[in-house]
């Protein structure tokens, strides 16, 4: 089976059914069927074929969250090119950075199209120049008007594509940008749907609901392509509108009676905080089956807060759920919470930080709370790894690796990034975490890893902290470790976005930090950087960039990385 195989076919089953609904704020919803999405598609894939942009050949898309990202997706997949989704430039993120990982990302992925917008014409027109395997930039707006009777079905040439041909490239994110293109094949990906929609019960009556941007793992896999290739209902915002006014995404849920909703950590918070009763007025949350947390190390107060928030709305205790997923396994490695409570285990905090050993809480002792992110999905086995490559035993913190039969084909163009990633054909996925009862708990990053007088500190932690202190802007918080020469061992920095109402109260929101972190961990904080606004540098797929950061840091206060 491929993709272009299984479309077709749901579109002659289903024609008239209405698979994405697409919210926009200011406009009414768009439904879009079946037959409209291999309509649309249609002219994607014939701008394509009309430039000779073969089967096999990358094809970027630098386009917003929209129908048309939707029609370019799957049209490029139908012409048997291999999509790969661009962020696209926000406020959020640095223009010189955003054009740096641009054009990295051209140059490794070597692309024969790329899809966008007129705005971006001198930019990319410079960059065509500069790379002759650029066979076309290929604008929107055109396609629209240019191909706009090209409806037809026709023999699609995605259909002739091996189930063991890369059918598109996600990216492994992170402080260095988009640089990894993750090359995955039919067959991995019906290899994760199969097992994943196995593993939270997915059925003809969910009807998922999301925000999430489609560049990335969570809102590509579980927020598109599984709902469209598995006939179940989406409905779908910008990353942009939820932001702006995060209560449409609960509104939606109530509106089509949504049961399935992914959303990484800080949403939960973000949400809890800044939804204000007048928007949830008439907005019942009963039909959430499961609302995941995934993408970013969980909190048990995250969800507490999430649920003392939302219960009066009708979110059930239950539809509480993680998930462990990354770009190198299509998405999920684990889930929890699916027909069962979500574990917490609440360990010694001294222990784990001194000899990485996750002891069950004891004696009156200080202690914290680990989520776990649930059971290995059926077709992927977990285990938790030494520096030598020796397995540990239950409890024992160290790094996350993995095997599975949905695994990446390897890193597009990388090789070398790709042999290095394998040890004796498991995946190390560069996270810290252990095993407890067969199910996952996950640290944090392994590179993250602050060590601080002998413990290991993991920045997560810090960071979980400070965000719930008043004044901090959600989510936009970093902490990381500065090596001191005096001490011989690694400070503990802090840097934070104020709220715009909090700046005259720094000193306050400072000392509270410090105080927080102090009683909640045990680490003494060597500085407290409180910083306006869009001071912090994020990932393109919204993750705090905390090797950025930190260089950053390091530059305006005018100290140097050992």
């Amino acid at each position: 089976m491929n993709f272009s195989i299984r479309l077709l076919e749901l579109a002659r089953d289903f024609p008239e059914k209405e698979i994405i609904h697409f919210l926009k704020t200011g406009e009414s919803d768009q439904h879009l069927t079946y037959r409209g999405l291999i309509a649309g598609a249609r002219r994607y894939q014939a701008a394509l074929q009309s430039r000779n942009v073969l089967p096999g050949e990358v094809v970027i898309l630098i386009l917003q969250q929209s129908v048309e990202l939707v029609y370019a997706y799957f049209g490029t997949i139908l012409n048997g090119s291999i999509p790969s989704i661009m962020p696209f430039l926000t406020e959020k993120l640095l223009p010189e950075k955003y054009r740096k990982d641009l054009v990295s990302l051209i140059e490794i992925t070597q692309p024969s199209a790329i899809f966008t917008y007129r705005d971006f014409t001198d930019e990319l027109t410079q960059i065509q120049a500069q790379n002759t395997f650029i066979k076309a930039l290929i604008f929107s707006e055109e396609i629209e008007t240019s191909a706009a009777g090209q409806t037809e079905t026709v023999n699609f040439p995605g259909t002739e594509r091996g189930e063991d041909e890369i059918v598109l490239l996600q990216h492994s994110s992170g402080s260095t940008g988009l640089q990894k293109g993750v090359a995955l094949s039919h067959q991995a990906v019906f290899n994760q749907l199969d097992c994943y929609s196995k593993t939270i019960g997915l059925t003809s009556r969910d009807v998922i609901v999301s925000w999430l941007p489609l560049y990335h793992d969570m809102g590509l896999i579980a927020c598109l392509l599984m709902p469209i290739l598995y006939n179940i209902a989406l409905v779908i915002m910008s990353p942009f509108d939820w932001v702006r006014a995060p209560h449409r995404l609960f509104q939606a849920v109530s509106q089509y009676r949504g049961t399935l909703c992914w959303l990484p950590n800080f949403a939960y918070n973000f949400c809890a905080q800044k939804i204000r009763p007048a928007d949830m007025e008439g907005v019942g949350l009963s039909t959430l089956r499961a609302v995941i947390n995934c993408s970013e190390p969980m909190r048990r107060s995250s969800h507490q807060a999430f649920l003392d928030r939302f219960s009066p709305h009708g979110l059930k205790p239950s539809a509480i759920a993680t998930c462990y997923a990354m770009a190198e396994n299509v998405f999920a490695v684990t889930q929890d919470g699916i027909d069962k409570a979500v574990t917490y285990d609440e360990i010694d905090q001294e222990t784990f930080q001194k000899d990485k050993v996750a002891r069950k809480a004891f004696d009156q002792r200080p202690s914290v709370f680990h989520v776990s992110a649930g059971r290995p999905i059926a077709n992927t086995q977990v285990r938790i790894i030494d520096a030598d490559g020796n397995e540990l035993p239950d409890r024992h913190v160290g790094e996350i690796v993995i095997k599975s039969n949905c695994m990446l084909t390897g890193y597009y163009h990388r090789e070398d990034a790709t042999v290095s990633s394998f040890t004796e054909g498991w995946f190390k996925t560069g996270d810290l975490g252990y095993l407890a009862e067969g199910e996952l708990y996950v640290s944090g990053r392994k590179k993250d890893l602050i060590i601080v007088g002998g413990k290991n500190v993991y920045p997560q932690d810090i960071e979980a902290v400070v965000n719930e202190v008043g004044g901090v802007h959600p989510g936009r918080c970093v902490a990381f470790g500065v090596f001191n020469e005096e001490k011989g061992t690694e400070d503990v920095v802090v840097i934070a976005e104020l709220e715009t109402d909090h700046v005259d109260k720094e000193r306050l929101v400072a000392e509270q930090i410090r105080k927080m972190v102090t009683q909640s961990t045990a680490v003494a904080l060597r500085q407290v950087y409180l910083v306006n606004d869009f001071w912090l540098i994020k990932t393109s797929s919204g993750k705090i960039a905390r090797a950025a950061n930190k260089e950053k840091y390091l530059f305006e206060t005018g100290h140097h990385a050992g």
